[in-house]
C-alpha cells in the first residue's frame, strides 16, 4: 500500500471523526507545540509494531512534512489500513488555524 498525503483540512475532518494522529518528532520538538490529543511515536523510536487505532485512519505527522514524506515507507507498514501523511506537518497545521497544545 502506498501511504497517502492529506492536506491540515483533511486531516482535521478525519481527526474529528475519530482519527489518530500520531507525532513523530522528538520529544524536544514536541515541547514547543503538539496536536492536542495526538499520541508522540518518534521516528527515532519506530518499531515494526502497528499503531493500535481501532481501525480508524492513522495520520503521521512532523514540523513541516519533510520527515514524514521521507519515512513514509516506514510509517505505511506501521499505519494500520488508512495510514496518511499530513502535509505541512504541524506549521501546516498551525497556519489553518486549529488548536495547538503547549507543554
Amino acid at each position: 500500500m502506498k501511504i497517502v498525503s492529506i492536506t491540515p483540512q483533511e486531516a482535521k475532518a478525519l481527526a474529528d471523526k475519530g482519527a489518530v494522529l500520531v507525532d513523530v518528532r522528538e520529544p524536544g520538538e514536541r515541547a514547543a507545540g503538539y496536536i492536542p490529543n495526538d499520541r508522540n511515536l518518534p521516528l527515532s523510536r519506530l518499531t515494526p509494531v502497528p499503531v493500535e487505532s481501532s481501525g480508524k485512519p492513522v495520520i503521521f505527522y512532523c514540523a513541516s512534512g519533510a520527515r514524514t514524506r521521507m519515512n513514509a515507507s516506514a510509517l505505511d507498514a506501521i499505519g494500520g489500513a488508512e495510514p496518511k501523511i499530513m502535509a505541512g506537518g504541524i506549521m501546516g497545521w498551525a497556519q489553518a488555524g486549529y488548536p495547538i497544545a503547549r507543554g
